[in-house]
C-alpha cells in the first residue's frame, strides 16, 4: 500500500489520503497541526505535530530572576494562570525552607479554586460549541463574567493576574471583597444546573459523545495522562487529596475527586462539569475560613536580592487541566540554573495517536474537544 497527499482530483482506490487538521482550523483550540491518514471517511493514524507557539519558555526562565519568572509562567496555559504562578513560588519557597503566612496559604487556595472555575467554564461553553450547540457558551462567558470581576478587582489583572510572590501574596484583599467574592460564587452556583439540562440533557450531545474516543486506563498510564480526562478512565489520583498542598489538608471533607469508569467524551464532560460544582464549593469553604483568621501579613518580607540556595527541587500542583510541575536547579544564583516544565496539556495531546485511529472524521472533533487543552501549555 503507498501513500499519496491529495489535493484537487482524486486518486486511486489503493491510496489513503493524508490530511492536514490545522495548523489553523477551527477545531483545534488554536494552533495546533494534526496529520491524518484517512481510508475513505476514517481514521487509519493519527500525529499531533505540535511548536508552532514554541517561545522557549523554559530557556527564558534561565535569564530571568525570581521575580521576573512569575510572569513568564503564568502564560504557558492562558486559562490557568494563578495556577502556574502557584507552582514557581512553591518550588522557589520549598528551596528557601520558608512558611508562608496562614492568611496567604488560604487565600492562594481560594484564587487557585476561582481559576479552576474560570477555566472549565470555558470548556464547559466551547465544547458544545464545537458540536454545533452554541447557546452554552454564552452562559459560560456570564459565569466567566461574575468571577473575572472578582479576581480583577483583587489582582489587576483579567487573564495574567501576577498576583503571587515567593513569600506569599502581592497585597492583601480589599475592603469587601470577600463579600462580593462570596455574592459571585453564589451567583454562579445558583445557574450551574443549566450545564445539566441545556448540555447533558441534549439527546444530540449525548449521542456525538457517549461511547466515542474511549481512553483505557492502561493508555493513560502509559502517556503520563492527568486530571479530568485521566479521572474519567477510572484513575483516581488528584495532588489535592494525594499530596496535599497549600490548605488542602484541611479541606479534605469538602473535596471531592471525581471520576467515571467510561472514559469517553461525555465522562470527559462529566469529569469537568461535576469538578466545577465541587471547585465552587471549596471556594465558599476558603472565604468561611479566611473570614475567621485574625487580620495579619500577607507575605514574607524579602531581601533586595532574592537568591534560592544551591539545590534541585520538584514542586507539582494540581493545575485545572492536570499535573503541572516545575523541576527547579540552583546553584545559588539569582535566576534559576534550570527550571523545566511540565504542563498537563503537553501530555494529554499524546493520547491521540491511540484515540483518533478507527473513528470517524465527524468523530474526530468530538473527540479533540474533549481532551480540553490549551495550545500554549502544550508548545509552552
Amino acid at each position: 500500500m503507498t501513500e499519496t497527499t491529495v489535493g484537487i482530483g482524486g486518486a486511486a482506490e489503493s491510496t489513503d489520503m493524508v490530511l492536514n487538521i490545522g495548523p489553523q482550523h477551527p477545531s483545534t483550540h488554536g494552533v495546533l497541526r494534526l496529520r491524518l491518514v484517512l481510508d475513505g471517511e476514517r481514521v487509519r493514524e493519527a500525529e499531533p505535530i505540535i511548536g508552532y507557539m514554541h517561545r522557549g519558555a523554559e530557556k527564558l526562565f534561565e535569564a530571568r530572576d525570581y521575580r521576573q519568572i512569575i510572569v513568564l509562567a503564568n502564560r504557558h496555559d492562558w486559562l490557568s494562570a494563578f495556577s502556574n504562578e502557584l507552582g514557581v513560588v512553591l518550588a522557589v519557597e520549598r528551596m528557601l525552607g520558608m512558611e508562608v503566612p496562614e492568611r496567604a496559604v488560604w487565600t492562594r487556595t481560594l484564587l487557585a479554586e476561582l481559576n479552576r472555575v474560570l477555566n472549565h467554564l470555558m470548556f464547559l461553553g466551547s465544547y458544545p460549541l464545537e458540536l454545533g450547540g452554541i447557546t452554552p457558551v454564552f452562559h459560560a462567558f456570564h459565569e466567566r463574567e461574575e468571577l473575572q470581576t472578582v479576581m480583577e478587582e483583587v489582582s489587576g489583572g483579567r487573564m495574567h493576574y501576577m498576583f503571587n510572590r515567593v513569600g506569599g501574596l502581592k497585597e492583601d484583599l480589599p475592603a469587601g471583597w470577600l463579600g462580593r467574592a462570596r455574592h459571585a460564587v453564589a451567583q454562579v452556583r445558583s445557574r450551574m444546573d443549566v450545564y445539566d439540562r441545556l448540555v447533558l440533557g441534549n439527546e444530540i450531545f449525548r449521542g456525538r459523545t457517549r461511547g466515542v474516543g474511549v481512553l483505557a486506563p492502561e493508555t493513560v498510564h502509559a502517556y503520563g495522562v492527568s486530571g479530568p480526562i485521566a479521572r474519567a478512565s477510572g484513575v483516581d489520583f488528584d495532588l489535592r487529596r494525594d499530596e496535599p498542598y497549600l490548605a488542602y489538608g484541611e479541606l479534605q471533607d469538602v473535596l471531592k475527586v471525581v471520576t467515571r469508569e467510561d472514559g469517553d467524551c461525555l465522562a470527559r464532560f462529566e469529569c469537568l462539569l461535576e469538578q466545577t460544582h465541587n471547585a465552587l464549593e471549596l471556594a465558599e469553604a476558603c472565604l468561611d475560613r479566611i473570614a475567621e483568621l485574625p487580620p495579619g501579613p500577607i507575605n514574607q518580607r524579602l531581601p533586595k536580592v532574592l537568591k534560592a540556595p544551591e539545590g534541585a527541587t520538584y514542586a507539582w500542583t494540581e493545575n485545572p487541566l492536570g499535573l503541572n510541575g516545575y523541576y527547579l536547579v540552583s546553584k545559588g544564583e539569582k535566576t534559576p540554573y534550570r527550571l523545566k516544565l511540565r504542563s498537563a496539556s503537553f501530555n494529554n495531546i499524546q493520547a491521540l495517536t491511540e484515540l483518533l485511529p478507527g473513528t470517524l472524521v465527524a468523530d474526530m472533533v468530538a473527540i479533540l474537544g474533549s481532551l480540553f487543552f490549551v495550545v500554549g501549555d502544550i508548545d509552552k
